[in-house]
């Protein structure tokens, strides 16, 4: 089992759209057995995904060991592709860590889901916290969207800084441009700047998700956006088979 993290310093640069389709890629070009585990309070990765209504219990309770993550795991329309869906009760997730005073809480959690899943994608609530550091023990790679401007570019260098600052981390990170309209000379700058990097572009195919409720290679497969989703995919791939 391997754990991807979508993660960033920043809002609203793709990072939600970006964990879900790449919890469908691993679940449908790489036939993985896929948990999307959602972990920001706005739940909008789990409404992306169908989940409607609180469950049983709230997603808290896994974190605390109240009750079991597996019971509260819901299927989805996507073959193979679960979701631990988040709530309001995340929204003091940073104290929650912090109190359990447990560094690798989260990594636990996961190995425990080992045995039903090939991937973990973790939808990450932004900014560097007890979430985050959280995130950065219990994943073998980093997925960082970054909008081709300054100030994401700048949060990403922050991100790594941080990464490299942490002994015994060593928390592999890939960088992927998002939100990319190469009609402006700023962003064609940034592709130019990092040639290396994947690109997902700015596409109303991404932007139909929250309409359509669904990953964009559900219903738009032959667009620019999922042809992105593809390559970024096999990127991670790649680097966590380097990881092996």
């Amino acid at each position: 089992m391997t754990t991807i993290a979508v993660y960033s310093l920043k809002g609203g640069v793709g990072k939600t759209t970006l964990a879900v389709n790449l919890a469908w890629a691993a679940a449908t070009l790489s036939s993985r057995r896929t948990l999307l585990w959602d972990l920001d309070a706005q739940a909008a990765s789990s409404w992306l995904l169908g989940a409607d209504g609180p469950g049983k219990w709230p997603a808290s309770a896994a974190i605390t060991g109240d009750v079991d993550p597996a019971t509260l795991i819901r299927a989805t329309a996507v073959e193979r592709l679960s979701l631990l869906p988040a709530d309001a009760s995340l929204r003091h997730l940073d104290r929650l860590f912090h109190d359990l005073d447990k560094k690798k809480r989260l990594a636990k959690l996961a190995t425990a889901l080992a045995a039903d899943y090939d991937r973990i994608v973790v939808d990450c609530p932004p900014g560097l916290t007890d979430t985050s550091d959280q995130v950065l023990r219990a994943a073998d790679l980093v997925v960082v969207p970054v909008i081709p401007a300054p100030l994401s570019t700048r949060a990403f260098d922050a991100v790594a800084a941080h990464v490299s600052a942490r002994k015994g981390t060593g928390t592999p990170l890939l960088p992927v441009f998002t939100m990319v309209d190469r009609r402006r000379a700023l962003h064609r700058a940034a592709l130019e700047a990092q040639p290396d990097w994947p690109v997902i572009p700015m596409a109303s195919a991404i932007e139909s998700m929250t309409e359509r409720r669904a990953p964009v290679g559900t219903y738009a497969p032959r667009t620019p956006a999922a042809a992105g989703i593809g390559v970024l995919w096999r990127a991670v791939e790649k680097a966590v088979a380097r990881q092996g």
